[in-house]
């Protein structure tokens, strides 16, 4: 009997032994999420950082020339390789129809506003309608006609004008003429549209970065 309770005895502890031996498996421990990189730089914040280069945009305000009561604001945009001319024409007789062009010179001192010069021609061609086929001169453009209640609204492409690229074409430094009657787009070299009653310097307001300055 005392043999088999040390038998017993024996295999109980080798039991146990053995169940002390035993380890639990391996459980791989999870990497620590990575912290994130204070140095990348965020997409919006560089977009709006580092921006889209804005284009350039010339402005014009327009004053009366000898009392005529004839104001306004237009603003030059490129469009491709031309201009977009847009604003309003105010204090005009309701339903008149007048001329409507650049002229050469940004100077509009002299008090029926000659000091600007004739139109703006750098191609050296003769005055005619930008709207058909044919010649014009690059600072003609379609007559401007009011409303009803004397405002003319514009809004017309300019093919051939540019704000800063080519020298010779900028429209910076020129000026825009409003003329008391309709261009007839015929009569050399100015289209018999009259007196001028309204004049505006072309000035620069929004330069593009590599803008060179207008022609001299």
């Amino acid at each position: 009997m005392k043999s088999m309770t040390t038998v017993l005895a024996a295999a109980l502890a080798l039991g146990l032994a053995g169940c002390a031996g035993e380890s639990e498996p391996d459980v791989p421990t999870p990497a620590p999420a990575a912290a994130p990189d204070a140095l990348a730089p965020n997409d919006d914040a560089s977009a709006a950082a580092g921006g889209i280069a804005l284009a350039a945009q010339a402005r014009v305000v327009l004053a009366p020339v000898q009392d005529s009561g004839v104001t306004g604001e237009l603003t030059f945009d490129p469009d491709g390789d031309a201009l977009r001319l847009h604003g309003e024409v105010r204090g005009l007789a309701p339903g008149s129809v007048h001329g409507f062009h650049v002229h050469e010179t940004g100077d509009c001192s002299a008090p029926d506003a000659t000091s600007a010069g004739g139109h703006f021609n750098p191609d050296q061609m003769q005055h005619g309608d930008r709207q058909t086929p044919g010649p014009h001169h690059a600072g003609d453009m379609p007559n401007l006609t009011a409303g009803a209640d004397g405002v003319g609204q514009v809004d017309v492409r300019l093919a051939g004008l540019q704000i800063d690229g080519e020298a010779s074409h900028d429209v910076v430094g020129r000026a825009v003429i409003v003329h008391a009657q309709a261009d007839d787009y015929a009569t050399q070299p100015t289209g018999n549209a009259g007196a001028r009653i309204a004049c505006g310097v072309v000035e620069l307001v929004q330069p593009a970065p590599d803008y060179q300055g207008p022609a001299s």
